[in-house]
């Protein structure tokens, strides 16, 4: 098959959206299909979090073929990521490039919910191809989470009416329209609704609706998508079998004592060690974390929390760092390319994934696994994402919940090795070469199932 894949979120922005997509190509790749990727991306700039520019060969020529640099707005974007223009300007220029696109490829795929994501559509319809439209998370919860309370109804009404002027025609509203008013499930406020409602058109524009998780596909059936949805998990690149994982074990001299603030008693133990390689915002509730972790310092001081990433907390996380004492256990790496990445969770005892309510299946949990590396996390909807006896649960989203958590790891350093054993005894479960042949059979079905529209006379 000839794949082609538009995403509004690749290239250097961290993250697990745009590993999962980049795991698919090569796994897709090594099943023998062709994938390009279509994205939105801006030259390099000071090495701003989100900019590409394509590798050249000696003569100037483009080497990669297979990533595709969308028309991309030059004075916007959201956490450095560069965003693409309008769907009707990506229609444009995949006319103007590609005039015999529905002959190049067989399929196209769709991640998100912007601009290229929206281009998506419209080079679907106006090519007549069969589409695939995975969703990822939840929008709704971004709006809530990001954006300033006097202003959250203004801006969900205002994404939701732009969404809805490009894609009603597509989405079956002009028979049946989309309308999700405030409730007491998920959509608590106006400006959720409207965020459901615009998650809901993007994926009733598709001919077939992916999600990474079961409990999130319920989710949006109960806010109106009525096209078929069918669960794929993200996966792992299978490369990460080929470094020498070990098992993971935790070992202070003196476990039990409580050290409080003793720098030399400290320095004499294997401290524990934990990891953030995430987006520094605050939807993934990296201020909370770090209240948890002045709470464990009060009580045991014998640990260090590397922070991997860059996003719209890291300064305020920074002063929060120093104004709170915990420089000599805080260390702030910022954004590190992904290869860089595995090569710090060889020496590290926990990852950490404090998200909660925005239904990502969270990646890093499926890479900290497949590295023999057990996660510590908040959210119930996250339970059936964990290897099973390979994760440290809080037993809420409060800082005071995961401080417990943590301070019970430190009280029980054996829990670390047996988690460990659990997470590579379960390697293979989320590698992408497990999770690829899943969505090969989704596109095998979706260009079998699809039926072009009758040519009008």
């Amino acid at each position: 098959m000839n794949i082609a894949i538009f995403t509004d979120l690749l290239l250097e922005v961290p993250g697990g959206i745009p590993s999962s997509i980049m795991a698919q190509k090569t796994a897709l790749e090594n099943l023998g299909h062709s994938v390009t990727i279509f994205c939105p991306g801006f030259p390099r700039k000071n090495n701003r979090p989100g900019s590409y520019e394509k590798p050249k060969s000696k003569n100037g020529a483009e080497k990669d073929k297979n990533i595709v640099i969308l028309p991309t707005a030059k004075h916007f974007n959201v956490n450095g990521a560069p965003l693409s223009k309008n769907g009707k300007k990506v229609l444009q220029f995949i006319i103007e490039k590609y005039p015999k696109f529905d002959q190049d490829f067989d399929l196209i795929h769709a991640h998100y919910e912007a601009g290229a994501s929206i281009g998506a559509v419209y080079v679907a319809k106006y090519f007549h191809l069969p589409l695939v439209q995975t969703m990822h998370g939840r929008e709704d919860m971004a709006v809530q989470t990001n954006v300033p309370h006097p202003i959250k109804t203004l801006a969900g009404f205002t994404l939701n009416h732009f969404h809805k002027h490009f894609l009603k025609p597509y989405s079956g509203e002009n028979v049946s329209p989309i309308v999700v008013r405030r409730d007491e499930y998920l959509a608590k406020t106006v400006a959720q609704g409207q965020m459901w409602e615009l998650m809901a058109r993007q994926a009733n524009c598709a001919d077939l609706v992916l999600t990474p998780s079961e409990h999130f596909a319920e989710k949006l059936k109960y806010y109106r998508v009525i096209k078929p949805i069918r669960v794929v998990s993200n996966g792992v690149p299978d490369e990460i079998t080929k470094i020498d994982w070990q098992i993971r074990k935790f070992e202070p001299k003196a476990a039990g004592e409580t050290f409080k603030h003793n720098a030399k008693t400290s320095a004499q133990q294997d401290t524990l060690r934990l990891i953030w390689f995430s987006r520094v915002s605050k939807e993934k509730r990296i201020m909370p974390f770090l209240e948890a972790l002045r709470l464990v310092q009060n009580e045991n001081s014998n640990f260090h929390f590397t922070v991997l990433g860059n996003g719209n907390e890291l300064n305020k996380a920074k002063k929060y760092v120093a104004k709170n004492n915990l420089r000599a256990n805080v260390e702030f790496r910022g954004m590190v390319p992904h290869d860089e990445v595995m090569k710090y969770l060889g020496n590290q005892h926990l990852s950490v994934i404090n998200s909660y309510g925005f239904d990502t299946q969270g990646l890093t949990i499926l890479e900290a696994a497949a590295a023999g590396l057990p996660t510590i996390y908040c959210d119930e909807d996250m339970d059936k994402i964990v290897i099973k006896n390979g994760a440290v649960k809080a037993k809420n989203h409060t800082p005071r919940a995961m401080a417990n958590a943590i301070l019970d790891i430190l009280q029980h350093p054996e829990k670390i090795e047996k988690m460990s054993r659990a997470c590579l005894d379960h390697q293979k479960d989320v590698l992408q070469s497990t999770q690829v042949k899943i969505l090969e059979k989704a596109y095998e079905d979706t260009i079998k199932n699809y039926k072009k529209p009758a040519k009008k006379k």
